[in-house]
């Protein structure tokens, strides 16, 4: 294996350089994810980037959604081995203070995006719980991921609309997360399995003016929960981070598993009054924009040796429960303060919680 610039650090997890991870596992992934979103909750972007050693591929996306339509481009490519090449197509980000502050850029490209937008942490990050998951004996999840919430400064252009971000602030999120967790194409693993699909899957994190909270539970088909984690968190110069229980109230859009509305309440593990925060759905934000999901784009797949591409969806028209895997963007009430955030859901197969019975049946 080659050295890299990476190996100058004093970061080796392996007696190996560090384009070589610790497992042979095909799902080895490591990805940043961001979003952001305007005062108004009329515009919203997603960002993500990824790495898969054991594929040889790394891939990258920017979306942005306005006025009912949602704009993608996305790139994909055979990965080096510098690990610090984080340049995928048009898109790149660049880590400019860890933990503080970074940098996405778009390039021009033929689909008519184009950004530069700086990512100022507004908290300290969050480690969220270990994610461990098997099926059947089979380890499929086995993942850190950490969560941050920001402010957005620069500017986003499609077609040439530009929008400044400057004035009110345009607040975001962030995450950073690596392991195992499936990735590309169909990963056969010998016996099918005994249970149909089950994935019950919430992550929010909000910004209020004097707070940052983060939202989030995985539940098996009996509303059993395997992950949670939630916290309360000040703004700098604040340096905690207050652990709570999480209790969700979720109601769905009829023929969808799309949210109507929410109430996400968190309450102190070392005792203090609950948090119960409302959630008011503004705008659907498609995940397979990101790649999530998505047929030929998707994370980890090969597409070719650099290859970039565009397209547009028309939310209306798209069918829910063919794009179960969505964003929300909301307005959000707790303790007199109104703010953004998004409720990041992915139902599939049963949830008695939720009155879901089969594979895809929607709420009444």
């Amino acid at each position: 294996m080659p050295i890299t610039p990476a190996d100058d650090y004093l970061i080796h997890q392996t007696p190996y350089p560090v384009d070589r991870v610790a497992t042979s596992d095909r799902n080895f992934y490591d990805r940043y994810f961001f979003n952001g979103y305007a005062p108004g909750g009329d515009v919203y972007f997603g960002v993500a980037m990824g790495q898969y050693p054991n594929l040889g591929v790394t891939d990258a996306a920017f979306s942005v959604a306005f006025e009912g339509r949602q704009r993608v481009v996305r790139a994909s490519q055979r990965l080096g081995a510098d690990r610090l090449a984080t340049a995928v197509g048009p898109i790149r980000v660049e880590v400019v203070r860890p933990l503080r502050e970074l940098l996405v850029r778009v390039e021009p490209n033929a689909y008519g995006i184009e950004a530069e937008l700086r990512f100022t942490a507004r908290a300290i990050p969050v480690e969220e719980p270990h994610f461990f998951r098997l099926a059947g004996n089979v380890p499929v999840m086995d993942y850190t991921r950490m969560t941050q919430h920001g402010t957005w400064s620069g500017w986003l252009r499609v077609d040439g609309r530009e929008w400044r971000l400057e004035g009110a602030p345009w607040w975001g999120s962030r995450d950073h997360s690596w392991g195992i967790r499936p990735v590309g194409g169909r990963d056969p693993r010998g016996a099918p399995p005994q249970e149909p699909p089950q994935f019950f899957w919430n992550w929010a994190p909000v910004n209020f003016p004097d707070l940052c909270v983060l939202a989030t539970v995985s539940e098996l088909a009996d509303g059993t929960r395997w992950h949670e984690s939630g916290v309360i968190l000040r703004p700098f110069p604040a340096e905690e981070a207050v652990e709570a229980e999480v209790a969700t109230q979720l109601r769905f859009r009829s023929g969808t598993r799309w949210l109507q509305s929410a109430v996400v309440t968190l309450t102190p593990k070392g005792g203090g009054e609950p948090l119960a925060i409302e959630f008011e759905p503004l705008t659907t934000f498609l995940m397979k924009g990101l790649g999530y999901g998505e047929p030929t784009w998707g994370h980890g797949i090969w597409v070719g040796e650099a290859a970039v591409d565009g397209t547009e969806y028309e939310v209306a028209k798209e069918q829910p429960l063919q794009n179960l895997h969505v964003q929300q963007l909301s307005r959000v009430r707790a303790g007199g303060q109104e703010g953004l955030g998004v409720f990041e859901i992915l139902a599939v197969g049963p949830h008695a919680p939720s009155g879901f019975r089969e594979l895809l049946d929607p709420a009444p």
